[in-house]
């Protein structure tokens, strides 16, 4: 009797155990629990510039924290290799994908793939202008612009003076907000923008490279505007070879640790803090949200136009970072280490 009942319970126990697996379609067992994960494609241009791997990071730790499983490519820079991630992600079924596009208009396609599947699309940072995505989320990049010429005004930049503008991307649709309010504004003060371009793909290596081969312009520029801080670490480092580091005024954005480090040394003006952590996890939030099939609310959603569609919009505020401020604003956030920032000027360090 008594090895009839041990029998009885150890068959009972194995289809118990039986019960609670899941199958995989190659016969393999699979936990219920991770097979229901939200899963996101996030798709990135590249690395390159240091701030994309703090948006990385924060996005994923809070969608891990929502229950989300986040799979992050990293296209280097290749509009061909986005593409076929965004492909790999189709394929995956992937409840949504985030693109931080290379060339939005070449991503177009691949949205419309993605939502005929059934997937949601966050454009990051950069709208992927003329596609039905279900959200932009970004800065307020008019106003980074607007913050850009501020400050070179607020050093005395006016109708006498001559500025030359070294931008972003030319494909980065966030580039003609910045330049168009820098430029307004110029315009509105008589300041004269005596040349401009553009660095492909964002590589920074052509700033200094516009230095080297143009020395009759950087004679007679008062300042110069960079679409970002890589950009204005190439430039002043070329300045520094001509010895006219901060003589020439020079203003970038996105905080990043070089350009905050030559702020306290006096060789850049000022900088754009993003709070990345902010828009990373706004972001997350958003497509755990949109894969839970939620409609998108909060204060800071309103709508736009994209051309041929109407969609969500997050436009979150940029700060404007100054040697009078970075205490406060870059040091007392946690963003960069006190010790970090000042560690080219010892003998300046905030007690």
């Amino acid at each position: 009797m008594k090895k009839r009942i041990g029998g009885l319970l150890l068959a009972l126990g194995m289809l118990l155990a039986l019960c609670g697996c899941g199958t995989t379609e190659d016969g393999g067992k699979e936990d219920v629990g991770e097979k229901e994960k939200i899963q996101i494609g996030m798709s990135f241009d590249s690395f390159v510039i240091e701030r994309w791997q703090r948006d990385r990071d924060v996005f994923v730790s809070v969608a891990k924290e929502l229950g989300a499983e986040v799979n992050v490519q990293n296209a280097n820079g290749v509009v061909a290799e986005q593409q076929k991630q965004i492909d790999y992600f189709i394929q995956k079924g992937m409840d949504v994908i985030v693109i931080i596009a290379i060339d939005p208009a070449s991503l177009r396609d691949s949205v419309k793939k993605a939502k005929a599947a059934g997937i949601r699309v966050v454009s990051y940072d950069r709208l992927i202008d003329d596609a039905d995505v279900d959200l932009y989320i970004s800065f307020d990049n008019e106003m980074v612009g607007e913050m850009m010429a501020r400050a070179l005004l607020d050093k005395g930049i006016d109708e006498n003076s001559n500025v030359i503008m070294i931008g972003g991307s030319p494909t980065d649709n966030n580039v003609p907000l910045v330049e168009g309010a820098f430029k307004r504004l110029m315009a509105k003060h008589r300041v004269t923008i005596l040349d401009a371009i553009h660095a492909d793909n964002w590589r920074a290596e052509e700033a200094a490279e516009y230095i080297y081969e143009n020395p009759y312009q950087i004679a007679q520029a008062d300042a110069i505007m960079c679409g970002n801080d890589d950009l204005a670490t190439q430039a002043v480092r070329a300045l520094a070879e001509n010895r006219q580091a901060g003589q020439i005024y020079v203003v970038g954005q996105d905080a990043d640790l070089a350009a905050c480090q030559r702020i306290v040394e006096g060789t850049q003006v000022m900088t754009v803090y993003k709070p990345v952590e902010k828009l990373a996890t706004r972001a997350a939030e958003a497509a755990v949200a949109l894969a839970e099939g939620k409609v998108l609310s909060g204060d800071d959603v309103t709508t736009m136009d994209s051309g041929a569609y109407q969609i969500p919009c997050i436009a979150l505020e940029p700060i404007s970072v100054n040697r009078g401020n970075i205490d406060e604003v870059i040091i007392g956030s946690g963003f960069h280490l006190k010790e970090d920032v000042y560690l080219n000027v010892p003998g300046k360090m905030p007690r």
